[in-house]
């Protein structure tokens, strides 16, 4: 028996999570190199190959510090799906804890967390090609507005929750109301997952504080040549219309290209929507009640708040 509670105590994994900008890069890389751990990403917009400055990936620095997982693993003209990304990082999990490595999970896109620390179950894609065919028509023909439009007659509640420039789950809610079915809300889902336990780590910062290294982040991705990265990808062929373009940093950039705003005027609206986005984490990562939030900026030094982190993740490994 103790045995058997010692294994199910080491197999956790470890999740710092908190908003854009908050120093999840940092910490999470310290906490890896103390728990013998590696680092899978939980971030939407680093599993793209090419998008490295507006995604504000890891250095080659950081990343030969420890192992990383899910950095840059993805084209960005592929289609993308929580669903595929929980395939990939489970695969990744497992085969850390076969190694005897603790995951550290780290990012701030919601939707991939709760993949990895709920039983989330996408389901399989309806076999009415027809159907899916003509939903995409609308959106290709008619923009994304139109497919939620049309999501909010058939699905009032899935539209709530559904951004009209997340096409393929508009598409998916369009295709389950079309049987009878409501799409489930994930981020409602309360049942933990099996596969392992979760050490769960939440960084804030005062909003001040926080809203000042947003805008900060943004000038430097912007001076280490944000422009010059999104030509480059418009060059291979992405467009507004593909996923991996819709990331905060990419879109604004496009429409500068496409002459909707001057770059002063698109670098702005980056520091705003980034700063929205964080608002919008902050309010997604406190639904979690087993995470324990850390305020860096309540620490006399890096060294301090790591040193408590660190405490409570070995009390509770």
């Amino acid at each position: 028996m103790e045995e058997k509670k010692k294994r199910k105590q080491k197999n956790k994994i470890i999740v710092v999570a908190g908003p854009t900008a908050v120093g999840k890069t940092e910490y999470a890389i310290k906490i890896a190199r103390e728990t013998n751990g590696e680092i899978v990403s939980c971030d939407s917009m680093q599993l793209y190959k090419h998008m490295d400055i507006g995604s504000a990936k890891p250095s080659e620095d950081q990343l030969a510090i420890v192992k990383h997982h899910l950095i840059g693993a993805v084209d960005p003209i592929q289609p993308f799906s929580a669903a595929i990304y929980q395939q990939m990082a489970k695969k990744a999990i497992k085969e850390i804890f076969k190694r005897g490595k603790t995951p550290v999970i780290t990012g701030g896109t919601g939707l991939y967390l709760n993949s990895l620390i709920y039983e989330m179950d996408f389901g399989t894609p309806p076999e009415d090609k027809a159907y899916r065919k003509q939903l995409e028509n609308i959106a290709k023909n008619n923009g994304p507005a139109a497919l939620h439009d049309r999501l909010q007659k058939k699905d009032p509640e899935a539209a709530k929750r559904i951004h009209p420039n997340n096409i393929k789950r508009v598409i998916r809610a369009l295709e389950a109301a079309e049987k009878g079915e409501a799409l489930s809300d994930f981020s409602e889902i309360k049942k933990k997952t099996d596969d392992y336990g979760t050490i769960m780590i939440g960084l804030m910062r005062n909003r001040n504080e926080l809203y000042h290294r947003i805008n900060s982040r943004v000038e430097l991705i912007v001076s280490r040549g944000l422009l010059n990265e999104v030509e480059g990808l418009v060059a291979m062929g992405l467009t507004s219309k593909d996923i991996s373009m819709k990331g905060i940093g990419y879109k604004e950039i496009i429409d500068h290209l496409n002459g909707a705003y001057d770059l002063e005027e698109a670098i702005d609206l980056i520091k705003k929507n980034t700063r929205h986005y964080a608002k919008r984490q902050i309010t997604w990562f406190k639904r979690y009640e087993d995470m324990k939030w850390f305020d860096l900026s309540a620490f006399s030094s890096e060294q301090e708040a790591l040193e408590d982190i660190l405490l409570w993740v070995f009390k509770n490994r």
